[in-house]
C-alpha cells in the first residue's frame, strides 16, 4: 500500500520537524504537530506560511519524544506492507529521524513522487485539492492528501 507523506520543518539549513502528515492510498490519515520544536530555527517563510496553519487539528499536538510511538502505532494499524511516497528526500529523512532511525517492519520502501509532480495532470489535481474548501498549502496533512490526489489523477489519466 502506498502511504503519501509530507512534512513541514524549520529551515533547509537547520532542519527540525514541525509537523508530519501521511495518508494511505485508500484515504486513512495520520497527522501530528510537534509542540516542542525550536521556533527560533524557523525561516521567515516557515513562520509565515507553516506556523500560521498550526493548531487547527484536534489532538494533533505532541511532544517530540512521544512521536515515534504514535507513528509506529499508526503504521501497525495498517496491517499491510507500506511504501512511503514523497516528493522530497527531506520528508523521508525527517520520517526516519522522527522514528529514531527504526522503521516499523511494515515499511518496505520509498517511492519518489518527484518525477510525477512535474506532470500537468498531477499539478492540476494538487491545485484543485488545495482550492477545495480552502485546504491550506504548507500544511503537512493537506499536502499529503494533495499528493494522493495527484497520484489518483495520474492513475485516472492512464485508464
Amino acid at each position: 500500500m502506498l502511504v503519501f507523506l509530507d512534512t513541514e520543518f524549520t529551515d533547509f539549513i537547520d532542519c527540525e520537524l514541525i509537523s508530519i502528515g501521511m495518508v494511505t492510498a485508500d484515504g486513512r490519515d495520520f497527522y501530528a504537530e510537534v509542540q516542542d520544536f525550536d521556533i527560533a530555527k524557523c525561516s521567515e517563510f516557515v513562520r509565515g506560511a507553516v506556523c500560521e496553519v498550526l493548531g487547527q487539528s484536534v489532538n494533533a499536538s505532541i511532544l517530540r519524544a512521544a512521536l515515534p510511538e504514535r507513528i509506529r502505532a499508526w503504521f501497525a494499524s495498517l496491517s499491510t506492507s507500506a511504501v512511503v511516497a514523497c516528493d522530497s528526500f527531506i520528508d523521508w529523512e525527517l520520517l526516519l529521524d522522527a522514528l529514531s532511525n527504526e522503521f516499523p517492519p511494515n515499511i518496505v520502501g520509498r517511492y519518489d513522487l518527484g518525477p510525477l509532480a512535474t506532470l500537468p495532470q498531477f499539478q492540476r489535481a494538487v491545485a484543485e485539492y488545495h482550492a477545495e474548501a480552502g485546504h491550506p498549502w504548507h500544511h503537512a496533512l493537506h499536502d499529503a492528501h494533495a499528493h494522493r490526489a495527484g497520484w489518483l489523477a495520474i492513475g485516472a489519466s492512464r485508464n
